[in-house]
């Protein structure tokens, strides 16, 4: 291991503790010649995986460390391929989930920095958030009860920073397993008057599918999902009144980035998937009008948002798909 003998890996690794003069350590040498071996990738994976008790800047260098040699080192640089994706998996989460917060704020760094990851690493990253808000387990929530059915501002933040990640060059509509993981996640929500960020992002999020697949040209992710200022006054609305409100406010923010979309950019837009589905190794998967029709309408009911999400469109009647302006149609008659 060269460099490496001089930190104590086998005695870190038995006693289940990386302290901070380890971390000091492993910093020094991993940076003494710029670039993380592949010695020192499986280290710092190592320790990640056994020590239970982690300085608190442990989490700072091995995010770094690991990210570096994902997106940085690996062939093509820059870009993140389905089989780096399955060897970044197999590490952290070799049962096929996370066990560790800092393994999936990991994930999330890595799609952050490469210009390119597979959509399925995305919903990898995204299926962890669900697994909090619908079976209240896993790292992002604390005790043996489960803690299901809300999701935090922070979740929600990190929801949006997976989709921009994803979606960071140019206007790639939000894709079919994204937007199933979004209406998982919605439909385990309880109390949706409570979490007016998550409300917010998710209606913007089936908006972009929904344009999408009627043909609009979609914004980049940043300007479709952006984030919108909530007002503290509410008012005396009441909790319906008060949900269809926040819809309309959000979609009313972002409708007119939405066009229509010429021959020539469909034809760009079909070229720029099949460049991304080349480097990723992995192929796209876009909504199509049957199953966001399905998908809205399951199990013959609505949820709130997308009650007052389908309340909105039928209201505004946006050139939509003809099959999904029906389903608004028979959804809104129902509601």
């Amino acid at each position: 291991m060269s460099a490496l003998r001089s930190v104590p890996i086998d005695e870190i690794v038995r006693s289940g503790n990386i302290r901070d003069i380890d971390v000091l350590r492993l910093r020094t040498v991993i940076h003494s010649d710029g670039l993380v071996s592949d010695e020192e990738a499986e280290a710092l994976l190592q320790i990640n995986s056994v020590c239970s008790a982690q300085d608190p800047r442990w989490s700072e260098l091995f995010i770094e460390g690991i990210t570096d040699y994902l997106v940085n080192q690996a062939e093509p640089e820059g870009y993140v391929t389905i089989e780096g994706a399955h060897w970044l998996l197999a590490q952290v989460a070799p049962d096929g989930a996370i066990t560790h917060k800092n393994e999936l704020d990991l994930i999330i760094n890595i799609l952050d920095k490469a210009r390119w990851s597979p959509v399925s690493l995305a919903c990898f990253a995204l299926g962890e958030i669900r697994r909090a808000v619908v079976d209240g387990v896993g790292p992002l929530r604390c005790g043996d009860v489960p803690d299901k059915g809300w999701i935090s501002d922070e979740e929600v933040e990190q929801v949006r920073r997976i989709l921009y990640a994803f979606g960071s060059e140019g206007g790639v509509a939000v894709t079919r397993p994204e937007a199933d993981v979004l209406f998982d996640i919605n439909d385990a929500i309880v109390n949706p008057q409570a979490c007016p960020l998550w409300t917010d992002l998710f209606v913007k999020a089936v908006a972009n599918v929904v344009m999408a697949v009627s043909g609009q040209a979609v914004p980049p992710r940043e300007e479709a999902l952006r984030r919108d200022a909530w007002t503290k006054e509410r008012g005396n609305l009441s909790p319906r009144s008060l949900l269809h409100a926040m819809v309309t406010s959000s979609l009313d923010s972002i409708w007119n980035v939405y066009r229509d979309q010429s021959a020539e950019e469909r034809a760009l837009a079909r070229l720029e998937q099949q460049r991304i589905e080349i480097i990723t190794n992995e192929e796209i998967t876009q909504a199509e009008s049957a199953w966001l029709s399905e998908r809205l309408g399951r199990d013959g009911r609505l949820g709130p948002s997308e009650a007052a999400l389908i309340a909105y469109l039928n209201r505004e009647s946006p050139n939509i798909h003809p099959d999904l302006q029906a389903t608004v149609d028979r959804l809104s008659r129902a509601a």
